[in-house]
């Protein structure tokens, strides 16, 4: 293996604990190894942080790729069996007693894991299971542009994080319109964003747009000013 090919199996990346930042390392490494999952690479903690201080997690990964290619070979045909093989060798690599059920639209492939104790798969502010439903976009469609929206849930937290996301608007319409100003929301990624922007969608008095790169790129609600020329 030449000194290229063996750079293309490693990444390094930090996150807020360590979990997030094995999932962030994982996240690099997987375009190139669609369907990656913890238990197909290794990990090195170069820093294990410090959350208190707000000192990042810093871990180095490498795939496994006799691993990962038994793993990738044995994925389903069908995209939706893929996300639930995906989703289910996690919450197995996390030692989590837990179930997967799977349901399917002409929209959206949904896979719901029921169980207890399933924090670890959330994760810290959504921040693994979010990076969980990225790699089972990435494992179903693999390389096709078109394609039903991925959405992987737990304990019900996807409604609970939507009912946050509108509270977040709506204190964001207010604070906008009463200080004449925009007003930007807290990183998310696109589906988050997209919520956001379809639940303002007809508050005409503001309007929305996204700002900054992933993944820290931030949706601003800005106030709509009144045409002075009629």
């Amino acid at each position: 293996m030449s000194e290229d090919q063996s750079t293309d199996l490693r990444a390094e990346a930090e996150g807020a604990t360590l979990g997030e930042a094995k999932w962030n390392a994982v996240k690099l490494l997987e375009p190139r190894f669609p369907g990656l999952t913890a238990d197909t690479v290794s990990f090195e903690v170069v820093d294990e942080g410090d959350e208190e201080t707000g000192r990042p997690a810093r871990v180095r990964v490498e795939v496994d790729v006799e691993a990962w290619e038994e793993v990738a070979s044995d994925l389903p045909e069908e995209p939706a069996e893929r996300v639930r093989a995906v989703v289910s060798r996690v919450v197995t690599a996390l030692g989590l007693r837990a179930s997967v059920d799977l349901e399917e639209t002409d929209a959206e492939i949904r896979a719901t894991v029921s169980g207890d104790d399933l924090g670890l798969l959330i994760g810290r502010r959504g921040s693994t299971i979010d990076a969980l439903q990225h790699l089972a976009v990435r494992a179903a469609y693999h390389g096709v542009a078109e394609h039903k929206a991925v959405v992987v849930d737990a304990a019900g937290y996807r409604e609970r994080r939507e009912a946050a996301l509108k509270r977040a608007a709506d204190r964001a319409v207010d604070d906008a319109l009463s200080f004449g100003r925009a007003v930007e929301l807290e990183p998310m990624g696109p589906h988050e964003r997209r919520i956001v922007h379809l639940y303002l969608r007809d508050r005409s008095e503001v309007q929305t747009h996204s700002e900054g790169d992933e993944p820290d790129r931030r949706l601003v609600v800005s106030p709509v000013k009144a045409d002075r020329s009629s």
